[in-house]
Formats: structure tokens, C-alpha cells, sequence
């Protein structure tokens, strides 16, 4: 088998999942050798965002899709092209002397492009993770990531907040089914505010996009509630609906 040959661009991916209670960040670790007090060199070990130069023979979109399906299930995942990271002086020396040593290439700039991505943080995704050596990590515990990934990882976090309040992505990162709770959870999780249940609950419903289960909760301490789904294609229609009244009223 031919080795596989890479170009000095790079794709980093940052994936968000939701335990039911913290929004978390899929990591991989990196092991590099550093000097230590005494000179000779120290194994370290930090974590990353999934990464990889990409592939001569592949585009940057089936580069994200290699990375991720080495760790995850990528099936009916949502996936962003975020940023292009393209700053000379992005990645120290020490750090480019890593990348170059493990791609096997004489690099003297990286430019990477950050894709993310939206997951359903399931029992099932969580084992392959491990299994695939990824790890979930709580998103507002990370204070220092490898590179300049803790970067990349607040632009992703800065524009998941943005398309929140948006779009209906919340649900990208729930099970098919909810409780009011859980999606209001989810809110504060991303927005790091506490929300008003009352106001929450009385917009959620006027929207006519959430669907009442004949199901509850079962098994929990406190009354159960009424499990709902997310209309999507009711939704996609009326967005196709507004689009076309705008164009109207913008050609009158």
C-alpha cells in the first residue's frame, strides 16, 4: 500500500455533545517529548481538538469526515465549516517541530481549516469514543488545549451561541425525544445563563415547531413529564415560506 502523502493544510474539528446536563467537547490526547529541568527530553502528554493534514487526494470536507469516522459514528452528524485559521504566527516553533515530526513533513506553516460539529452524546457514542480513544470533556473546565486549539475551540463555542438563538440546532444535540427540561438544560448549558422556565416553556409551545408525545417520563423522583419532538420539516417548510415572502417584498 502506498504511504499516504499530506499537504501543509490542516482540518481541526471541533465536536459538541450533550450529557443531559454539561455541554462537552470531544479531545483526543497528544504525547510529544519536551526538555526537561536536568536537559534530556521528558514525555508529556496534553489533548487536542481531532486533527490531521489532510490527504493529497482528498477535499477538506472528506478530511473532516476521515478524522471524525476515526473516532465516531459520522451517519446523520451535523457538520460546519467554521473558520480558516490562517495567522503566520499561529503555531509556536516547539509545535511545528511536533506536527513536522509526526506527518513526516518540513513544514514552516500550518494553515488549518476548523470544521464543527453536532452530535447526540448517546451511551452507545460515548463507548466508541473511549474505545477510539476520544475523549468528552466539559466544555467550561478546559483551560489550556495543544496549538492554538483552545482558540479554535472558543470560535466554534462564540458561533454556537450565535446560531442558538437562530436556528433550531439545539436539536442536533438531543435525543429524538425531550423533555421541556432537558432543552432548557441544553440552553443554559450553551448560553451559561440561567433561563426563566416560565418564558422558556410559553415560547417553546407558541412556536407550533414541538410536537406533544403521548409519552412521559418514567422511573424519576419528581412528577414525570411529556416527552415532545422537533417538527423539522414543519419547520423547513414555513423557512421556505418566509424566504419566498421576503424575495416578493424586496422585488415590490
Amino acid at each position: 500500500m502506498t504511504p499516504a502523502t499530506y499537504s501543509p493544510i490542516s482540518v481541526d474539528c471541533v465536536v459538541f455533545g450533550f450529557d443531559g446536563n454539561l455541554l462537552k467537547v470531544l479531545l483526543v490526547p497528544r504525547r510529544f517529548k519536551e526538555a526537561g529541568s536536568d536537559g534530556r527530553l521528558v514525555e508529556r502528554q496534553d489533548c487536542k481538538l481531532p486533527g490531521s493534514l489532510i490527504f493529497d487526494d482528498e477535499d477538506l470536507t472528506q478530511s473532516a469526515y476521515r478524522i471524525l469516522g476515526e473516532i465516531i459514528d459520522t451517519n446523520n452528524i451535523y457538520l460546519k465549516q467554521l473558520h480558516v485559521f490562517s495567522n503566520p504566527d499561529r503555531i509556536d516553533s516547539r509545535s511545528m517541530e511536533w506536527l513536522n515530526e509526526t506527518y513526516r513533513v518540513e513544514a514552516r506553516r500550518i494553515v488549518t481549516v476548523a470544521y464543527y460539529s453536532l452530535v447526540k452524546l448517546t451511551p452507545k457514542m460515548a463507548a466508541l469514543c473511549e474505545a477510539n480513544h476520544g475523549e468528552w470533556h466539559d466544555v467550561q473546565s478546559i483551560r489550556k488545549l495543544a496549538l492554538d486549539h483552545k482558540s479554535i475551540l472558543m470560535r466554534a463555542l462564540e458561533t454556537l451561541n450565535k446560531q442558538l438563538v437562530n436556528e433550531p440546532i439545539a436539536f442536533e444535540l438531543l435525543p429524538r425525544r425531550f423533555t421541556i427540561r432537558q432543552l432548557q438544560m441544553l440552553y443554559e448549558a450553551i448560553l451559561g445563563v440561567e433561563v426563566d422556565n416560565r418564558n422558556f416553556r410559553k415560547k417553546l409551545l407558541s412556536s407550533g415547531y414541538l410536537e406533544a408525545l403521548d409519552e412521559k417520563e418514567h422511573g424519576v423522583a419528581h412528577k414525570p413529564a411529556r416527552f415532545y419532538q422537533f417538527n423539522k420539516s414543519r419547520f423547513e417548510r414555513e423557512a421556505r415560506r418566509k424566504t419566498k415572502l421576503n424575495f416578493i417584498n424586496w422585488q415590490g
